[in-house]
């Protein structure tokens, strides 16, 4: 989407690859994607070196502990501490998974919410206070899980649909969420895409995964995008048209030049899409 500056691929900024990006930000990232809750209370050098980068690239702030679906209170000192963060660094857009990750204390993972008409609305309402408070509309990722929650009135697709719908934000796709829990649930992940409300898509992630069993996928963001994840993704831009997407690494951190080898291959998609459309309304 326009107003949020992006397009193209991107690249999830990391401190490992700081120096490499000093040195030269390759051509073929657009944009960068940061986790506001790593970098709040840096100041010194590390607080100048990330606004050397934002103020030359566009960023998204993708937050880690939100909880959105979590019954403990919302952390508004933490909203605050993030709009803060993101009006002295100019980042317009904001995101969250559609999932929790604390009760009384922080549970280190992210647990699904049930499918329910109660969940859609208590959801929403925490989304549009965080929204009242960052005084913008925010952007849900579709989040992997590895247990349905017992109770289900309706599936995934639906939930998430709902959610964005009464809450009125934006949708932050993750291909390869819906492609490991289509594996590990046994659904078709691209009748799940077709699902997705294409109006409500800011931007597309790509990532890697462990493979724990045939039926057993982790999502992990430690490895290399395994082919049937790209093949998901070119079903995606067909369905959807083509977002900005970015490429998550959060562990097992390669060297940036080989990182760009799959940042490319999101550009090289991009590219081929968009010329078929030009090629289809000629």
């Amino acid at each position: 989407m326009r107003s949020y500056e992006l397009r193209g691929a991107g690249l999830g900024f990391r401190r490992e690859l700081l120096d490499a990006l000093k040195a030269q930000v390759p051509s073929a990232i657009d944009f960068f994607e940061i986790a506001p809750e790593n970098w709040i209370d840096f100041g010194g050098a590390a607080a100048r070196d990330l606004r050397a980068f934002t103020e030359r690239y566009p960023f998204v702030c993708h937050g880690l502990s939100l909880s959105i679906g979590g019954p403990s209170p919302l952390d508004e000192m933490l909203l605050k501490r993030i709009k803060s963060f993101m009006r002295v660094h100019g980042i317009r857009l904001y995101t969250e998974h559609l999932s929790y990750c604390s009760d009384d204390g922080h549970l280190y993972d992210l647990l699904p919410i049930p499918f329910t008409g109660e969940a859609v609305r208590y959801v929403a309402a925490r989304v549009k206070r965080v929204q009242e408070i960052l005084e913008t509309r925010i952007a849900l990722e579709n989040a992997s899980f590895y247990v349905m929650a017992p109770i289900a009135e309706m599936d995934e697709a639906a939930f998430i649909r709902a959610v964005i719908e009464e809450a009125d934000c934006l949708l932050h796709l993750d291909v390869n969420n819906v492609y490991v829990n289509s594996v590990n649930h046994r659904y078709d992940p691209v009748e799940f895409l077709r699902g997705m409300p294409t109006e409500r898509i800011v931007y597309m992630h790509m990532a890697g995964h462990y493979t724990e069993a045939a039926d057993l996928l982790v999502d992990t963001h430690g490895a290399d995008v395994i082919d049937p994840v790209w093949a998901l993704l070119d079903q995606a831009y067909a369905l959807h048209g083509v977002h900005p997407t970015l490429l998550e690494r959060d562990f097992n951190i390669p060297p940036l030049g080989e990182l760009m080898r799959e940042v490319e291959q999101i550009a090289h998609i991009q590219t081929r899409h968009r010329h078929a459309r030009r090629i289809h309304r000629a």
